[in-house]
């Protein structure tokens, strides 16, 4: 146990030092100068602190004061040594934090009674600090097995899914991995950036209650067809609301609000401006980008930079003005993302279930059922962007 002592009298720091030493079996560290003994205090964790009443440029009430002014030091039994017995001083000195007194012209089994009680005390203190100490990180460990459990799942259902699509998991950390990015550039906090990242790869979970017939039709989706394949956004939404997980109830809104635009243009419901959660807004930039820069069985895909260009033609109509910035600035680690040259955060997604490599390009259907790319891309491109023109260059 560790006791910090505070005396000017070089004669009584001898005489408690002695007495803890020997009696108690306590390491002392022992000061003549208060100043000098807050410092050690604010650099260290004593277990018990001994101080006397009557010392130049600081008495021991103030020093207790300072003292207990430190947050480590709130429950640490804190003696004053005193002879000063008036009730005016030993009211001041409790009132300061002391804990108990110790009056010098005590005889010395009395004393070594009365400090003996007080090391306990101060022992028993730090078995339970060490108690809660130890229960604290059995309850972290606990709390990031569950975080990692949470995580695994997200993206095994959110693989799942993209498989059901003819992809290989690839958008699903890219997108995820665009949404941190720009999540990052708008200055959230690190936790809501790495909740951005897991909650991106369900946003379109909704998938799961599309016939096959329509999600993988090659040909011209009907008006019917179209509203069908809309659907996904609400049962996404359903699907993963009313949870309980803060992540999934943010994996939700991305679900249920991805397919809106800025404008009021899109859908489930025609929410505009900021009334489109954030991070539905962030996903909605990197959903897209994915699409346009992606290969798929009725298209080709474009440049990084022909992607950005649209994207930034739409911004204002489809997409928050504020978040194509946030694309733009940090327009380095979105190309390493796209080229496959950054890892970003791959190394959340569980080994056994990471990403696969992309597939060989498919080859462009030949001899379409319509001349104009844009049937193709509204025939098998589930996403909004698929729905405008300005997307039509494959």
């Amino acid at each position: 146990m560790d006791a910090l002592l505070i005396d000017d009298s070089k004669t009584m720091l001898l005489r408690f030092r002695t007495m803890l030493e020997k009696t108690c079996d306590v390491r002392v560290t022992a000061y003549s100068h208060p100043g000098q003994a807050l410092r050690s205090a604010q650099m260290r964790a004593f277990d018990i602190v001994l101080v006397d009443q009557h010392m130049p440029d600081m008495d021991g009430i103030e020093f207790i004061r300072q003292l207990c002014a430190i947050p480590r030091y709130a429950q640490v039994p804190v003696i004053m040594i005193t002879s000063d017995s008036s009730e005016t001083v030993r009211l001041a000195a409790l009132e300061a934090g002391a804990t108990d007194f110790l009056d010098k012209r005590t005889d010395g089994v009395e004393f070594n009674v009365r400090l003996r009680n007080q090391l306990r005390l101060a022992s028993a203190i730090r078995r339970l600090d060490d108690q809660a100490a130890k229960l604290a990180g059995e309850v972290e460990l606990a709390v990031g097995h569950i975080r990692e459990r949470e995580e695994e799942m997200i993206f095994r259902l959110a693989l799942a899914v993209e498989y059901r699509d003819n992809d290989t998991g690839q958008h699903t950390w890219r997108v995820a991995r665009y949404s941190q990015i720009m999540a990052e550039a708008l200055g959230l906090g690190s936790e809501l950036c790495q909740q951005i990242y897991l909650a991106a790869p369900l946003h379109d979970v909704g998938k799961v209650a599309i016939p096959d017939a329509v999600l993988l039709k090659k040909a011209r989706l009907t008006d019917t067809e179209i509203e069908i394949v809309r659907r996904h956004a609400i049962i996404g939404e359903r699907i993963l609301g009313d949870s309980t997980s803060p992540l999934i109830r943010l994996a939700s809104e991305i679900a249920g609000a991805h397919h809106e635009k800025w404008d009021g243009s899109g859908y489930p419901k025609g929410s505009s401006g900021e009334a489109i959660p954030l991070a539905a807004r962030i996903v909605a930039v990197a959903d897209v980008f994915d699409a346009l820069t992606t290969v798929r069985p009725y298209k080709s895909a474009l440049s990084p930079e022909e992607a950005l260009r649209c994207i930034r033609a739409e911004t204002g109509r489809h997409f928050d003005p504020v978040c194509i910035e946030a694309f733009v600035a940090r327009w380095d680690d979105i190309l390493a993302t796209c080229m496959g040259h950054s890892e970003g955060n791959r190394s959340t997604i569980p080994p056994r279930i990471a990403p696969v490599s992309e597939p060989e390009p498919m080859t462009q259907l030949a001899e379409p059922h319509d001349a104009s790319p844009m049937p193709l891309l509204l025939a098998n491109e589930t996403h909004l962007i698929a729905e405008n023109p300005w997307v039509a260059h494959g």
